[in-house]
């Protein structure tokens, strides 16, 4: 599964379902710049267990002020639409496959 880009608009509707990792990140972000490959790992080997979201918050104030997110990355875990965990700044790959594997990825 590929990673989507979300806004405002659609944000709830991407993760409204299943388990989704939800990324709030900037352009301008040095270590949101880290975790996307890491990402992009995490999605080719969990895509089938795990969506991955991201939304930019520069485009996407709204979104990111209704979840609190003050510093980037924030990384927040939705289960069938609720929130269920947050890490803020650059995680290594196990410690996101980890926290993926405590809700159920």
């Amino acid at each position: 599964m590929a990673i989507t880009h979300a806004t405002d608009q659609n944000f709830t509707a991407e993760t409204g379902s299943g388990l989704v990792l939800a990324d709030f990140w900037a352009p301008w972000c040095g270590p949101c710049k880290m975790i996307g490959p890491v990402l992009e790992e995490i999605d080719g080997e969990m895509g089938d267990k795990v969506k991955i979201v991201k939304l930019d918050v520069d485009d996407n104030q709204e979104t990111a002020g209704k979840f609190g997110v003050m510093s980037i990355p924030t990384l927040i875990v939705f289960k069938d639409g609720a929130e269920v965990d947050k890490v803020v700044g650059f995680q290594p790959k196990e410690a996101l496959v980890e926290l993926l594997q405590k809700h159920g990825a």
